[in-house]
């Protein structure tokens, strides 16, 4: 069974439309190459915006958690890959300093027609997102806590038990548009990582 979709979700729209946010994140702060980062942690103040042209994943689950810090509590579509191929990565996050104003940290990755980024046990935290998707083998309407095809719930995840989620056996989106609030990775591969901080409000999109 293969399913197409295009579109942006929000959180007032999950429960009706998983539409899945998708993918590559290099963790603000970012586990370099091959970084493994705690599955529970609390979310920093910043949301940070990704862009890529194609994400290929095998894998694929979905569901609704709640991410919580110092700035309250954040609903969010947590997608989950056990594998997941990237090309042309962007990440960009924008930091308030008093006095001196805003500074932007922007991390680049897989550039077209070099090494494309790599990661497994992949798990986004997102609140929005646009993109075409493409899922292969999808089920939706699964129980979270009864998910076969992912790497299941990440640990530490703030969730309703059996509550909806969905998965896949793969997935390939492109044109990819999302803002998040955390990523976690066994392993992070960024192939070609470039990083640029500069005064200013500098996003990739």
């Amino acid at each position: 069974m293969e399913s197409v979709a295009r579109g942006g979700t929000r959180w007032k729209r999950f429960a009706v439309v998983m539409v899945p946010s998708v993918a590559a994140t290099a963790a603000i702060g970012v586990a370099l190459s091959q970084g493994a980062l705690a599955a529970s942690f609390s979310v920093s103040g910043q949301q940070f915006k990704v862009t890529a042209d194609r994400l290929d994943g095998t894998g694929f689950i979905q569901y609704g958690a709640l991410d919580t810090g110092k700035s309250g509590a954040h609903p969010v579509a947590v997608v989950g890959l056990e594998d997941a191929t990237i090309t042309n990565l962007c990440q960009s996050v924008v930091v308030p300093v008093p006095v001196f104003g805003d500074v932007s940290m922007t991390l680049t990755a897989g550039k077209p027609g070099g090494p494309k980024v790599k990661a497994n046990n992949l798990y986004i935290d997102a609140d929005d997102l646009m993109a075409n998707a493409t899922f292969r083998g999808v089920d939706i309407g699964v129980s979270v806590d009864s998910t076969t095809k992912g790497p299941g719930p990440s640990k530490g995840d703030r969730y309703a038990p059996d509550s909806f989620a969905q998965q896949a056996d793969s997935v390939t989106f492109t044109d990819v548009k999302q803002r998040a609030w955390a990523t976690t990775a066994g392993t992070f591969k960024l192939s070609g990582l470039g990083m640029k901080v500069e005064k200013g409000k500098h996003e990739c999109y």
